[in-house]
């Protein structure tokens, strides 16, 4: 696909002593670059300043806003100020996905995706921003609404408000997806059997900086010039790593996560050609690097594979551990693999922030297979449902692996069902499935790349009252042996025997 440069303005030095208050006249946030000395000292310029994934081995490329800017000013580091121009393309035409929809018309095509296939999709409107714009969201599943035994996936674009590469491929995405079903085989396995959501727009206020009408003059960072990309809690830095309040927009976000257990997703961005997977806040390495790598390296080679040469070979041929470019504090992957338990990486699908949208169509071609495949990958690994083996009733209970888990690589079943998902590279691993009140279980279990391992688990309370039926009820006397008693008289006493499938069998009468 072709190549387009931004015509960038380079702006003479500015010294600490000059009055900053020009440069944040039209705008709440700059945009710089700077040469470093080496890693230590760009990581500890990104607690700082946001710096840019357009960064290269020597030199960076940051944004900041007028507090941000005046910390890096004391630094004495030199520095370029780039002015970013307002774009100018011809617009294209839905029809042939080259073109940036205006405000109206994107909350217009959220609303009637639901509309017209209402069936398997539903919109969810989950804030409005003090702007009066909306943070919007679309469902997809064959029970749309109903809580199923199938993992929940996300797709969320453009959380810096001026890379929207993923903004018009979620909304293609969310059109494919659903024109797609039951003429589709592939398309109609996903939505049958994954729980889907796709945001496409995250950071309205910044996209539509300079008016609903296009995205010429849109901005990294939201209406209160704050990265949003630095505003989430940190596994190391704590609640709140920038200093800053939760903003709408990640406030909204923080709910949607607290209400939907999302299994995987994704976190789409641009300025680079990459996978990006965790961590990013520090140098060590996830428990399930492997498997990272694994579906980072197949995201990367299908895209090579369906675009021209030299698209999406960034970094290491397209992948990368996230803190080996470079250390993001706040950042949202990390909040969700470290407190939602969700596997989430960064997608950086251009060079361009926000491409000509003749370049949008090619975009598409090399990526949506691509977009697939990561959402299949919900469907494998380990999976299944922990009930309580008296009752049946379903158990949000601890999936961890011995000797293999931390950094809350572990997960849980999720209620109502009791269903757990544990993607991990392929091999045998001893796991551990535990509750408060339950014996723990531990299974030796193989696993497959690809494939589908089902492991339903049934888990044997400690203490436990209740009737196996109208005429006798037991209490658990120990993890083996159940005392009955019939019709309550304590005249005829049974011993039972609880197995470790939960089935309770008679064993001895006594008079």
């Amino acid at each position: 696909m072709s190549k387009k440069i931004l015509l960038l303005l380079l702006l003479p030095y500015i010294s600490l002593s000059q009055n900053i208050d020009d440069l944040f006249s039209e705008k709440g946030e700059v945009y710089f670059s700077f040469q470093y000395k080496n890693k230590s000292q760009l990581n500890n310029l990104s607690k700082i300043i946001s710096i840019d994934h357009k960064t290269t081995d020597e030199i960076a490329y940051a944004y900041a806003n007028k507090k941000e800017f005046s910390e890096f000013l004391k630094l004495d580091v030199n520095y370029t100020m780039i002015k970013k121009e307002a774009l100018n393309f011809t617009k294209g035409s839905k029809n042939n996905w080259d073109y940036y929809p205006t405000y109206q018309e994107y909350i217009d095509m959220m609303t009637s995706f639901a509309d017209s296939f209402p069936n398997i999709c539903k919109t969810h409107h989950l804030g409005t921003l003090n702007s009066g714009r909306e943070i919007v969201i679309v469902q997809i599943s064959d029970n749309v609404g109903q809580k199923e035994n199938e993992p929940s996936f996300l797709y969320t674009s453009s959380m810096h408000g001026d890379e929207l590469s993923g903004y018009v491929l979620s909304l293609r995405l969310i059109d494919y997806i659903l024109n797609g079903y039951n003429d589709n085989a592939r398309v109609t396995d996903l939505v049958n059997n994954i729980d889907i959501w796709i945001n496409p727009l995250t950071n309205p206020d910044g996209a539509y900086f300079g008016g609903n009408q296009d995205v010429w003059s849109a901005t990294r960072y939201n209406s209160n010039w704050v990265d949003l990309n630095r505003n989430y809690p940190d596994p190391e830095d704590g609640p709140h790593p920038d200093g800053n309040p939760y903003q709408e927009e990640t406030n909204i976000f923080l709910g949607l996560a607290d209400s939907i257990n999302f299994n995987m997703a994704a976190n789409m961005h641009a300025g680079a050609e990459v996978c990006n997977y965790p961590w990013e806040t520090w140098s060590v390495l996830t428990a399930d690097d492997n498997w990272w790598q694994y579906v980072s390296t197949e995201y990367a080679d299908s895209c090579q594979t369906n675009s021209g040469n030299g698209y999406f070979n960034s970094q290491n041929n397209g992948i990368t551990n996230g803190y080996d470019w470079y250390e993001v504090n706040g950042g949202r992957q990390d909040y969700m693999n470290y407190f939602r338990y969700c596997r989430e990486f960064t997608l950086e699908l251009s060079d361009e922030k926000t491409p000509n949208p003749n370049d949008l169509p090619d975009l598409w071609d090399a990526n949506y297979p691509s977009l697939l495949n990561y959402m299949e990958q919900s469907l494998f690994g380990l999976r299944g449902i922990v009930t309580d083996s008296i009752t049946g009733n379903p158990l949000k209970a601890k999936v961890e692996i011995t000797g293999h888990d931390m950094d809350s690589s572990h997960v849980y079943s999720n209620l109502p069902i009791g269903n757990y998902h544990r993607y991990i590279y392929q091999g045998n691993y001893n796991i551990t499935f535990s509750k408060n009140g339950y014996h723990s279980k531990t299974l030796n279990i193989s696993v497959l790349n690809n494939t589908t391992t089902i492991e339903d688990i049934q888990l044997v309370p400690l203490n436990f009252v209740g009737i196996v039926n109208k005429n006798i009820q037991i209490k658990v006397i120990n993890s083996i042996d159940i005392l009955g008693r019939k019709n309550n008289t304590g005249k005829n006493k049974l011993l039972f025997n609880i197995f470790e499938d939960g089935k309770i069998e008679r064993k001895i009468t006594i008079e």
